[in-house]
Formats: structure tokens, C-alpha cells, sequence
């Protein structure tokens, strides 16, 4: 029995939600239909060696490099420990499931969808797969947005506060470096979002729900 039926159903409502845009994007996106943005877009941000700040490039690179790869999943342990710290086992479990469940989904998406990555400017970072949907924006996304879900009261403020910092931050780092269009980020984001909130009504479901999701 759901320990907040109004909350949990807000939870299924919005995850409703994110997947039919998730849907809607990735239909727009496979028919081109972006294209042209995507390509204006990246024009406007992409760096250069040669003519970008190297202070930037590096900047950059490091928002990546945390967002990607094994810096990742040890963010991601030290999460689950803190979120189970806060409210148990059960909150660990929705984060760290989440987690590898996006990674994974995006990893076959990526395969299904076979986007190449811009062809804007030389990339500067290195780049093996396809390119949508973006796997830091949506790793980005279930992490940080299920973590300030997850959240007690005292904590809330500053998780929302890193939730928005590190999924901008990742969204133009992709970007910037050249490996990336804007769709990629966006389409990520909302399958990232349809994990936390999937995640987040799991975690719901039982009496020892944390405060952030009995509150109606």
C-alpha cells in the first residue's frame, strides 16, 4: 500500500509524462526533423583547440570525465551509501538500480538508434559509441534528480541545487566538446528523468518511504 497514494500517483503521472516526450524526441530526432537546430546549435558552442580558452577545454574535460566512466560509479557508490544512511536499504537500492538500468537502456539505445556524433569540429574528448541519447545526460539526470528526491528536509535544498548544477554542467560539456548534438542531451535528460521517477515511486511504495516522498 502506497505510504502517500496523492504523492506516489504524482510519480506515475510524471513518469507517464517522460516517456511519451522521451517517445516524441526520439521519433523527431530518428526523422532528422532536428537537424537543422542541432547543427546551429553546436556551431554556437562547439570549442576548438585552437581557438578556445585551454582553461575551458580542461574545465570541460573534467565535468565529463566525472560524469562518465568509472568516476561515475564510484559518485554512484558513494551515493547509495549516503541515501541508505538516510533512509535504507531500500533507497540504496532504488538509486543504485536506477542507475545501472539507465546506463544500460541508453548503451542499447544507442545501438538501436546508430547516431553518428557531430561532425562540427574535431572532437575533444574520445568517443566510441553512437551518439543519442546521450549516456552523461542521463546518467546525469537519474543520479542527481533521484538523490534530491531521496533527500531528508535539511538536505533538500542543496541536492535540487547539485541535481540542476550537474546536469547543466554535463549537458554543455558534451556539447561544447564537440561530441554531442543538443537532442542527444535532451533526449538522455528525459530518459534519465523517467528512471529517477520510476525509481522514485518504487521507493514510495513502502512505509519506510523518506520524507521527501510522503510530503504530498
Amino acid at each position: 500500500m502506497p505510504t502517500n497514494p496523492p504523492r506516489i500517483a504524482f510519480f506515475q503521472r510524471a513518469l507517464i509524462a517522460a516517456l511519451l516526450l522521451f517517445a516524441l524526441v526520439s521519433a523527431v530526432t530518428a526523422a532528422g526533423l532536428f537537424d537543422g537546430l542541432d547543427r546551429q546549435i553546436g556551431a554556437a558552442l562547439a570549442m576548438t583547440a585552437d581557438t578556445s580558452p585551454r582553461w575551458a577545454i580542461q574545465f570541460m574535460q573534467g565535468v565529463s570525465w566525472i560524469g562518465g566512466g568509472l568516476p561515475r560509479w564510484g559518485i554512484v557508490i558513494l551515493l547509495c551509501a549516503l541515501v541508505w544512511h538516510w533512509c535504507g536499504p531500500r533507497c540504496a537500492v532504488a538509486l543504485g538500480g536506477a542507475s545501472l538500468l539507465a546506463n544500460l537502456a541508453s548503451t542499447l539505445l544507442k545501438i538501436a538508434f546508430g547516431r553518428p556524433r557531430p561532425d562540427l569540429v574535431p572532437h575533444l574528448d574520445h568517443v566510441t559509441s553512437a551518439s543519442y541519447p546521450s549516456g552523461h545526460a542521463t546518467s546525469a539526470a537519474v543520479v542527481y534528480l533521484l538523490l534530491a528526491w531521496l533527500a531528508p528536509p535539511r538536505w533538500r535544498g542543496a541536492a535540487w541545487a547539485l541535481a540542476a548544477a550537474m546536469i547543466i554542467l554535463n549537458a554543455f560539456s558534451r556539447m561544447m566538446l564537440g561530441v554531442h548534438w543538443a537532442s542527444d542531451i535532451v533526449g538522455g535528460t528525459l530518459l534519465g528523468l523517467a528512471f529517477a521517477l520510476a525509481a522514485a515511486w518504487w521507493a514510495g511504495t513502502r512505509s519506510g518511504a523518506p520524507d521527501a516522498l510522503r510530503e504530498s
